[in-house]
């Protein structure tokens, strides 16, 4: 891990500081609610997000959980200033190694198809693409 980096758990006082680092990360599109989400994830037995700091400042994230089967990774973001230290090898080692403790043995995150940067990170570290298809159904429009 990057010696300048603090992994914790999320804290209420840190939403600002994620929702704007989440935003300058684009991982935000119009119908992601990140107080929703993070509530969601807080509430949930099977769930974490972890921020990484530098000298106090938030300026990493992830949300890992699982469903007792598989793993998943959301929101991994570093800020840009910070880029190429690391910091997301560390954050997303974290969330494996949090995974790991658990008895969870394979970890899967979903790309969008036009983020080549986040692919690219991602072979980088060792993750695959594999041929599956993702299929989803809308449950509540009125939270997407």
């Amino acid at each position: 891990m990057p010696t300048e980096l603090a992994i914790r758990v999320y804290e209420g006082r840190d939403f600002n500081a994620v929702e704007t680092l989440w935003n300058t990360c684009g991982l935000l599109m119009p119908h992601n609610d990140p107080a929703r989400d993070i509530a969601f994830c807080r509430a949930a037995v099977d769930a974490d997000l972890f921020v990484g700091e530098v000298k106090g400042q938030v300026v990493a994230t992830v949300m890992t959980g699982h469903d007792g089967h598989r793993g998943w990774l959301y929101y991994v973001a570093v800020d840009p200033e910070f880029d190429r230290r690391g910091l997301g090898r560390a954050m997303v080692g974290h969330a494996e190694a949090w995974l790991r403790e658990r008895g969870v043995a394979k970890v899967n995150l979903m790309i969008r198809d036009t983020n080549e940067a986040a692919r690219g990170f991602y072979q980088a570290i060792g993750y695959d693409s594999e041929p599956r298809i993702v299929m989803a159904r809308i449950l509540d429009r009125k939270v997407l």
